[in-house]
Order: C-alpha cells, then structure tokens, then sequence
C-alpha cells in the first residue's frame, strides 16, 4: 500500500519549532505571530446558542437545518450583494480547510486534470490537488498564465492569505468571463472578505462580477476570523446550484456533517453585525501598532490591504527574519510556506491579545 502522505510535501509548521523555542526563550515570553489564530472570546450570543442547542442527541444533516440554510443566504444576500438566493445555493461545510482539501476529490478530479491557484497562496490549495492525484498549477494571472486545456478547477483567493491582496471588482469579472467562455470552474476563498482595511473587498457573487448569474462560480466563507469561531469548525460554500447539489450527495455518504449546536451557533453570529465591527475594531488597532512599528525596524510592507496579516520584508532570506524576530522573542511565518515567490517576506499575523502586541512593538523599538 502506498502512502497517501508520500504524494504530499512536509508539514511547513514543522520546521518552525527550532525558532519557537528561540523565541520563548525570551525572558518576557513568546509573542506568536506566526499561526494567525483568534485569542478573543467568543461572542456572548454565539455561546449561548451553542448552549441552548446542547441538548441534540439526534444526527445533524449535510445541508444543516432550514433556519442555518436561510441564514446562510439572507447573509449572503446583505453581505456579499447577491441575489435571487435560495437554499440551493448555500451548503455549510465542516470549516474552510476541510472544503480546499477535499474538494478536487468530491469533484471527480484525478490524473491529468490541473488544479490552479495563486503562486502566493495557502498551502492546502496544493494539498487538494495532490491528494486526488490532479496536477496543481501556479498563477500570477490566471487569463494571461493559464491553458484552460486540461484546467479544471481555479482557485481565487481574496483577500489573500498571506500577503492581503484584493482583487479588485474589474479583475473578478475579466477572470469569471474568462473561466465561463472556456468551461472552467471558479472557487473563490473570500475568508477574510469582511477584513478589508485599505481596500473593498468583492465577492464573486456580486451581480456587477458575476452578472446575477451563478454557473460556474462558487464563494466560501468562513466565521473562524470575522466570529472567533475557529474552534467551532464553522464555514458554508455558496452559489453555483448545481455544483452544490453534487456535492451534496457526495458529502451525505462522507457524513460530512457540521454539529447541531454549532449550526445554531452559526445562525446567530450571522445574524448579528455588531459583534464584527467590535472584533474589526480591535484588529484595526492591532495592525497598526504593529505596522509602525515593523516600518520603524527597517521592514517594508507590501500589499496587506486587507486580511489578519502584514506581509513584510527586510529584503534578506525568510528564514533570516524569522530568526532575527525570534531573538527579539516574536514569532512569525516564513513567507516560503507559501510558495517560492515568498522567499524574502515574513507573514506577522495581528491576532495576539493586545498586551502580546504591546509587547512586540516595545521589542521591535
């Protein structure tokens, strides 16, 4: 038997922990700004749906309950612009990396169909592909880059993890034609959408990209970062019916199925807009603080319009920053985790609690 592993590169988070130990050598502790994960509580409502619906001994469904399927799409209709939305367009989904993984496979890919995706993006995009055996391919601009020949799925990613890119509305829709006129399926990761600081984000469903028209596209969405939920597992895919519907049936006979008190939980912070704004603010403070700082070191910072991240550079190896920030106690991702084109860049995250961030910026000064 072969191993599926073997078709898949190293864990990256691996090799960081030689740095994470440098860095919490340091006598007032580690600030880890690498991994990007929420440190804020929960939202009082969220916790207290997810208490309420407890008591659930039953099976959840694949499609989750009606009321998780209508707050799913008045969401997407407030939010993201779309419209003439029906439960046929939304469909929850076990959180976002479990979709990117799984989704070549559920798709029927395989041997000799390609996979594509940014040559700066998150590393599961990768990991999808080469777990269903389809040949992943890189972009900078997927019109100009690509041969549609053979390309059956395209990955979009904005904003961008890692570097906080936008796509701007004219770009989706120059790409969404031009994957429709050559039979090319469009998913679009828009996980942090709702983090947009030096830009507005679009998403591939609204009707000035898409055309009021959802064949061939589908967003996925995430409340892990716009809800500090990422222990819930929460996230939904939304758009093209009858993608949705296919995997549907494929992720009923996987079991694919979010808890029933997390669907609860997830039905209340989508119909709640304040508790975003106040976790937005504290982000915006956050980023900042760091941003000046780092811009005070010596770093510069590209991109990084939108997103939980700085995309910063001292023009020097990754490995070389990361080891230098570690001495001064602070953690951050090397900007190769996420492809060759990041060789000379850091990711800093600005998910720390404020005083680990206050803690940073006092070392990086």
């Amino acid at each position: 038997m072969t191993a599926v592993s073997s078709r898949l590169p190293v864990f990256p988070w691996d090799k960081l922990e030689p740095y994470k130990a440098t860095a919490a050598a340091h006598p007032d502790g580690i600030v880890d700004l690498s991994v990007g994960t929420p440190v804020d509580p929960v939202p009082d409502l969220v916790r207290r749906a997810l208490v309420e619906a407890a008591d659930s001994p039953g099976y959840p469904t694949v499609w989750g309950t009606p009321a998780l399927r209508d707050a799913l799409v008045s969401w997407c209709e407030r939010r993201l612009g779309a419209v003439s939305f029906a439960h046929t367009n939304v469909l929850p989904v076990v959180g976002s990396k479990e979709l990117v993984a799984w989704l070549p496979t559920q798709l029927g890919l395989g041997a000799g169909d390609e996979v594509a995706y940014p040559r700066l993006a998150y590393p599961t995009y990768e990991v999808g592909a080469r777990l269903c055996g389809a040949a992943p391919v890189v972009y900078d601009d997927p019109v100009a880059d690509l041969d549609p020949a053979g390309l059956k799925l395209l990955w979009l990613n904005s904003p961008s993890n890692p570097t906080g890119r936008v796509l701007a509305k004219d770009e989706l829709t120059r790409i969404v034609a031009w994957a429709r006129e050559h039979g090319v399926l469009v998913f679009s990761d828009e996980c942090y959408l709702e983090l947009g600081w030096e830009a507005e984000p679009f998403s591939v469903l609204h009707p000035d990209v898409c055309g009021g028209t959802y064949e061939g596209i589908v967003s996925v969405h995430s409340l892990s970062k716009r809800s500090n939920l990422a222990g819930y597992r929460a996230a939904f895919v939304a758009g093209d019916p009858t993608v949705l519907g296919e995997l549907l049936k494929v992720r009923k006979h996987g079991g694919m199925m979010t808890p029933a008190p997390v669907q609860a939980a997830t039905v209340a912070a989508l119909g709640d807009d304040t508790h975003v704004a106040e976790q937005r603010a504290r982000y915006a403070t956050r980023r900042l603080a760091l941003r000046d700082a780092l811009l005070k070191h010596g770093f510069r910072i590209e991109h990084s319009e939108a997103s939980l991240y700085l995309w910063a550079t001292r023009d020097e190896p990754c490995w070389d920053t990361v080891a230098h920030l570690a001495e001064l106690g602070v953690l951050v991702a090397p900007g190769d985790f996420y492809g060759e084109a990041g060789e000379r860049f850091v990711r800093v995250a600005f998910t720390a609690t404020d005083e680990r961030v206050r803690a940073a910026v006092k070392r990086l000064g």
